[in-house]
């Protein structure tokens, strides 16, 4: 018998169902976590979610259900992190195909049960988007949080919802989220993000990294990419707080409408309806807006590079961060792989080291 777990949005989710599968069971327990392969277009440049088609070497060990393992790979020119996370995360990794809508997804997680001889679900979303109104001013990807949770509801499997880190992911703000969710059910800690922690070495996930962060103590007010405000890291932000799919659906109009869907396009059709918008849309109008591939140029040396990110953190201290993330760093100083591994050296051999991991610590904070 496995645990089954369904990580609500793309590859940050699925990192946190591993990180509250530790928290509930241990981390040993067996488990599979089924998630979604719809990661931004800095990893997958192909606008919206890949299915099953989109990989090579995968695993069916049984009808309906499709497994990622390390040696998966998604066929050019899609991209997706998820081998590279099905080598290093403890439970086993399913892929959540969206493209028969809720229906099929219902119909992938039934299968996932049979195979895991489990009787429940645990649905698990990092930040709270899957409790979202849809009419949030900064809500910008509920469409897949949504489908997951409908899809648990028809599959008539009791399922629990369990939201980590409310209002991480700067999707719904927190005063909004509070009432919805009340009081936490559990609390991370930094043992529950050992089986994680190595992950952000690599991965982008933003909304991951800052409840990791919590997790292991950090507290602070951390500044992420593209975010209408900063985060605060206080004893909030670890806590995970626990619905019944019951409770969950009444919350979230568009889950509710999205229940007869039998296609990713129905879905999206619903999804514009109800809030008003596409994220499938925005990500494709974003792709074709992306530059043209740049032409390789001669890394900068470290001396330059130390300054530039000096003068860039000045700027940042001013705006009354103490912490950033990685993705933060690399996309706003527009660095190259090879610049930012060496920034990374550099701040490490600082003392005392600026990288408090998974974030960084801005210098006088």
């Amino acid at each position: 018998m496995k645990r089954l777990l369904v990580a609500a949005g793309g590859g940050g989710d699925a990192i946190t169902a591993a990180m509250v599968h530790a928290a509930l069971y241990g981390p040993d327990t067996p488990a599979l976590v089924l998630t979604y392969a719809w990661e931004r277009l800095v990893v997958d440049p192909v606008p919206g979610p890949r299915g099953a088609a989109d990989f090579t070497g995968t695993l069916t060990p049984a009808p309906g259900l499709t497994l990622i393992t390390p040696r998966s790979a998604p066929k050019a020119p899609a991209g997706s992190l998820l081998p590279r996370l099905a080598a290093q995360l403890r439970p086993a990794l399913g892929l959540l195909d969206p493209y028969g809508g809720t229906a099929g997804l219902a119909r992938q997680i039934e299968a996932a049960a049979r195979w895991c001889e489990a009787d429940r679900i645990d649905l698990v979303d990092v930040g709270g988007d899957i409790v979202a109104r849809g009419d949030e001013p900064t809500l910008r990807s509920p469409l897949g949080d949504a489908l997951a949770l409908a899809a648990c509801a028809a599959t008539g499997i009791p399922t629990t919802v369990y939201v980590a880190g409310p209002g991480l992911d700067n999707e719904v703000p927190l005063p909004l989220l509070r009432p919805r969710l009340g009081e936490p059910a559990l609390t991370l800690t930094p043992e529950d993000t050992d089986g994680v922690l190595a992950v952000f070495d690599w991965h982008p996930s933003e909304a991951g990294a800052v409840l990791v962060a919590a997790a292991r103590g950090v507290r602070g007010v951390c500044g992420t990419r593209d975010a209408p405000r900063p985060l605060v890291l206080d004893e909030s932000a670890r806590q995970v707080h626990r619905l019944t799919g019951e409770e969950a659906l009444r919350l979230n109009p568009l889950a509710r409408a999205l229940g007869p869907c039998r296609s990713l396009e129905a879905a999206e059709e619903v999804s514009r309806e109800v809030c008003g918008f596409s994220e499938i849309a925005r990500e494709r109008r974003r792709a074709e807006a992306a530059p043209a591939v740049p032409s390789p140029r001669l890394p900068a040396d470290p001396g330059t590079l130390l300054a530039r990110y000096g003068e860039w953190e000045r700027s940042r201290r001013a705006e009354g961060l103490d912490y950033v993330t990685t993705r933060r760093i690399t996309e706003e100083l527009a660095l190259t792989p090879v610049e930012a591994a060496g920034l990374h050296r550099s701040l490490r051999a600082q003392a005392p080291p600026r990288h408090v991991p998974p974030l960084w610590r801005l210098a006088g904070a």
